[in-house]
């Protein structure tokens, strides 16, 4: 009875500190590590300024890392008619940022702002100025004779964003051109490369660039040839600029194509010429001389010099029209034949 009148007392006294504490110990094991409240902390953008139809990068970047499920950052546009953005976006467990991308769709201003956990943040404001269009298509040339290479520029009318434009291209005949160039991001312009077929009268051509809605020309003068000019090719079976020895060394496996070859007429003969050790000739009437004949004594005595796997094939061509134009010869001295193996190398 003595020990029971005084442990009353005590144990009320003793209770609610008991109670007090294991609430505070519960209490202190709610987690609070990185990321358990992520927020925003800035959105943020290379560049203020976009194309109506082109696109813009940037980022989104939290107060500290993603926890290990990552979070989910809201995105809105303050003027959807004039921009749109991308949203939701991820931002990965242990990552800080995340990319956003904005499309401007019309000339205008809008704020993206980007919301987590109650925090938001707005970028400063994005113009959206006019799409970007062809400007100008520009050649190097006004006249070129048939058969040649010329180039051109296609000039836009403002820089390219960080996505880059692709211009489409066409010719008329007798050009030919790529379908398509394109122009770089942060470039307001690009090159491109016109072929021209060979012509018997002069042809205008015209030339076109496309780009948002708007296309530009520019004419090309495509004149006959003035003078008969010889150009050609040699390709070998495997590779180009090289020939291989076959049939025992009688006949060289490689083909010499003048095709390229102009002249203010047609063109009815081609002499061909090829020197190894000594120098053989034959006469096409045709542009292509395939698998040339040659003769283990046309070669020099073997075997290959010091250090070298092949020997130096020179070959020439001369044109000549139906109108009695003959050309300058043309020379290639970059070819090389390989033996393998046939007369004695």
């Amino acid at each position: 009875m003595f020990a029971n009148r005084h442990l009353a007392p005590l144990a009320r006294l003793v209770l609610p500190v008991f109670g007090a504490l294991i609430s505070l110990h519960c209490g202190s094991s709610t987690p609070t590590g990185p990321g358990t409240s992520a927020t925003v902390s800035a959105i943020t953008f290379g560049t203020t300024t976009v194309a109506a139809g082109s696109a813009l990068q940037g980022t989104v970047t939290l107060a500290g890392a993603a926890p290990a499920s990552g979070v989910t950052v809201s995105l809105t546009s303050s003027n959807p008619a004039v921009a749109t953005v991308q949203t939701p976006v991820t931002v990965p467990a242990g990552a800080s940022s995340a990319a956003i991308s904005v499309t401007g769709l019309t000339v205008g201003t809008a704020t993206i702002t980007a919301s987590l956990n109650g925090t938001s943040r707005q970028s400063p404001p994005l113009t959206v100025g006019p799409a970007i269009a062809v400007a100008s298509i520009t050649l190097n040339v006004p006249t070129v004779v048939g058969g040649d290479t010329i180039n051109g520029t296609v000039t836009l009318t403002a820089a390219v964003p960080q996505s880059g434009a692709v211009v489409s291209l066409s010719g008329t005949d007798p050009v030919i051109v790529a379908s398509t160039v394109t122009v770089l991001a942060g470039a307001t312009s690009a090159p491109f490369a016109l072929l021209t077929r060979v012509v018997s009268s002069t042809i205008v051509a015209t030339v076109t660039a496309s780009l948002g809605g708007v296309s530009k020309t520019a004419t090309l003068s495509v004149t006959r040839p003035t003078v008969a000019t010889a150009s050609f090719g040699v390709t070998g079976p495997t590779e180009t600029e090289t020939c291989t020895l076959a049939n025992s060394g009688t006949t060289l496996n490689c083909t010499f194509n003048g095709s390229t070859s102009t002249a203010p007429g047609t063109i009815v003969a081609w002499d061909w010429s090829y020197t190894v050790g000594s120098t053989l000739t034959q006469t096409t009437s045709g542009p292509m001389l395939t698998m040339p004949a040659v003769s283990c004594a046309w070669l020099p005595p073997p075997p290959l010099p010091a250090g070298a796997s092949a020997l130096t094939l020179v070959v020439k061509l001369i044109v000549h029209d139906d109108l009695g134009n003959a050309s300058e010869a043309a020379v290639h001295s970059g070819a090389r034949l390989i033996p393998r193996g046939a007369c004695g190398y």
